[in-house]
């Protein structure tokens, strides 16, 4: 039985930052897998694995993109007729994996953050 070549075999080589550029559109302005996988001619499972790689390297991590903007409560003016208080207040984030954390608003900054990595890890 003889074999036809029906096309040329396309093998692309992509640098680190190429894919990085390529896993962070996964998600921006609600680009699924499948969609930027179409967009960019590559198999699902390619970003899956390029993400896993890049975890092991270090240059990956589920946090990335994420932005945490400082929120003073102190300067935030009280609604009219409201009592003047100075407890703090509950305050809830939902973590791009579908977990709620609920916190006070007196929590420091630093162990937020360290709260936010480790339930966004576990």
């Amino acid at each position: 039985m003889l074999g036809e070549v029906l096309g040329v075999e396309r093998r692309r080589r992509w640098s680190e930052e190429e894919k990085l550029e390529i896993l962070l559109e996964v998600s921006a302005g609600g680009a699924t897998v499948t969609q930027v996988a179409q967009r960019h001619e590559i198999t699902r499972s390619q970003i899956y694995g390029w993400r896993r790689d890049l975890k092991k390297k270090g240059l990956w991590s589920p946090d990335r993109g994420a932005v945490f903007l400082p929120v003073d409560f102190a300067t935030c003016p009280e609604p009219a007729g409201a009592p003047a208080s100075s407890r703090p207040v509950p305050v809830e984030v939902r973590l791009s994996n579908g977990r709620c954390l609920r916190f006070d608003s007196g929590i420091d900054g630093e162990a937020l953050t360290r709260l936010i990595r480790a339930v966004d890890a576990a």
